[in-house]
This record gives structure tokens, sequence and C-alpha cells, in this order.
């Protein structure tokens, strides 16, 4: 893990950047740009993480915005992956990075889900209204 220091870099050159990301980047590259001038923009810290690299359990609740507790019980459900070293845990980042994305794309289905039965139920009650 290295955390590079960003807090020098004008605001001038983070238009640049913006520009740069609008008009000449491919949709890819310009996703990517686009974040880390958010963070930029924003004073967060800049961290470059290898993927194999492992985490301790209280390491990667912290990361993951959840109790140490709660991690266990999806360690132990197996929905998130890891392996022993000895007697402790280590969680590699790949893994958790998985599990973030796979829960991210599990509320954003739920919430489209929700936003889906809302227009349907709408859609029923004004075509009861009409008969009546």
């Amino acid at each position: 893990m290295q955390t590079i220091q960003i807090s020098g870099i004008p605001a001038d050159q983070l238009d640049a950047l913006e520009r740069f990301a609008a008009t000449e980047a491919g949709p890819e590259l310009r996703d990517v740009i686009l974040s880390l001038q958010r963070c930029l923009r924003d004073g967060a810290e800049l961290v470059i993480l290898d993927e194999a690299a492992a985490l301790t359990p209280n390491q990667a609740a912290t990361r993951l915005g959840i109790s140490r507790t709660y991690l266990y019980k999806l360690l132990d459900r197996g929905e998130i992956v890891s392996h022993h070293v000895g007697r402790d845990r280590r969680i590699r980042i790949r893994d958790i990075i998985f599990f973030e994305t796979q829960r991210q794309r599990d509320r954003r289905e739920l919430a489209e889900r929700f936003a889906t039965q809302q227009k349907t139920r709408t859609g029923a009650i004004d075509e009861l209204a009409d008969l009546l």
C-alpha cells in the first residue's frame, strides 16, 4: 500500500485534467480520470493498493465500513473469501473489492426493483381510478 501526497495540486491543473477527460479520453479512462479528479478536489487521500495484498479482519471491516462481528459472519457464510495464516484470517483486497462490487450491484438491483414496483402500483391505481 502506498499513499501519495496530493494536497499541493493547484485548481487550474485539476481543471485541465477535467477538460482532458471530457475531450480526449475514451469512456473507460474518462471515468477513472473524473473519479480521480473528484477525489483530488475533495482532498481525499490517494492510496494505491496491491490487489494481491491481504488485510486483517479488523482492517477489512474498517475498509468496508462494517463491524468486525458482522465481517466474521460474512466470512463464516463464505460471502467474503478468506484464508488462514496460522490461526489468523487474512482477506485479499481483490476479494474485498469483489464483495463491494457485488454489494453495490445488489443494492442497485433492489432499488430498481422497488422503483418498478412503484411504477406498476401507480399504473394499477390509475387504471382502477379510470374504471370507477
